[in-house]
């Protein structure tokens, strides 16, 4: 079982590039390029409403349990 960050595909709705991200949410840029790079390994609380504000999303839509993945 995983867990797959869907940010990039939000990202690219909005046309938004991880610079536009950082600055919008002020995450570190280094966040927002493990987060949409699917490569996180956690996230605070703090950082999943950034970004769920920001795309008007909740933390089910940002994120998806993949159950027949293999843990990264």
């Amino acid at each position: 079982m995983a867990v797959h960050c869907n940010l990039s595909t939000l990202m690219g709705r909005k046309r938004y590039s991880i610079q536009d991200v950082h600055i919008l949410t002020g995450l570190s840029r280094s966040t927002v390029s493990s987060l949409y790079n699917d490569k996180a390994t956690r996230i605070d609380f703090d950082t999943l409403e950034k970004l769920c504000r920001l795309f008007e999303c909740s933390a089910g839509e940002l994120f998806e349990v993949c159950v027949n993945s293999k843990v990264k």
